[in-house]
């Protein structure tokens, strides 16, 4: 007796179908290779259908159609048709598929972030230097004006010594003065050791 079925519209096609599986139940291997020739291309068109990729649905195809063999003592007619049967298990095989690749890129990614963390921890850095700055702009409104005008001149601006006298219309020497004696307010302001 030929097994082979052709699954459509057919009800006598899709009682063979059921008839087929619960063979194969049983361990008919012909039974089985009947199946597996009634349906391979729907299990197919089902995980292309969710995969979008032929290789991945070629292989879930495979796996659903391995399962239906292990599983198939499991199928109950009274719960629907057979071919709904399997079509649902490659259904969720499928869509188990596109959650693992899923999840696997997601690993991916998080992994790659991880990775690419900076060494220091950039809000802390900003923090530090900001509460330096400030520190350093109090330090500043303790020293005079003419001390706080050569300071600013020499460290803010990047004028040398003779440049901050010409622009202050100074003596070099009152200018070096003025520089020495402002940074070590600035030094004991800050509470930087020698």
């Amino acid at each position: 007796m030929q097994k082979s079925v052709y699954i459509g519209s057919n009800p006598a096609a899709k009682a063979d179908l059921q008839q087929l599986v619960h063979e194969a139940a049983l361990g008919d291997q012909e039974a089985f290779a009947a199946v597996y020739d009634a349906v391979a291309g729907s299990v197919l068109g089902v995980a292309r259908a969710v995969l979008r990729d032929q290789a991945q649905s070629e292989e879930v195809a495979q796996e659903v159609l391995v399962e239906v063999w292990r599983t198939a003592p499991r199928y109950r007619p009274e719960r629907g048709t057979a071919l709904n049967w399997i079509l649902t298990l490659a259904h969720r095989r499928a869509v188990d598929r596109v959650r693992s690749v899923e999840a696997a890129a997601a690993r991916d990614t998080k992994a790659a972030l991880l990775e690419h963390q900076p060494a220091y921890d950039e809000v802390s850095e900003q923090v530090e230097t900001r509460l330096e700055q400030e520190q350093v702009r109090r330090c500043l409104g303790t020293l005079t004006e003419l001390q706080r005008q050569s300071v600013t001149l020499a460290y803010y601006r990047g004028l040398t010594y003779r440049e901050v006298a010409q622009a202050l219309a100074l003596p070099l020497g009152t200018v070096k003065t003025r520089l020495r004696d402002g940074l070590i307010r600035l030094r004991d302001c800050l509470g930087v050791t020698a």
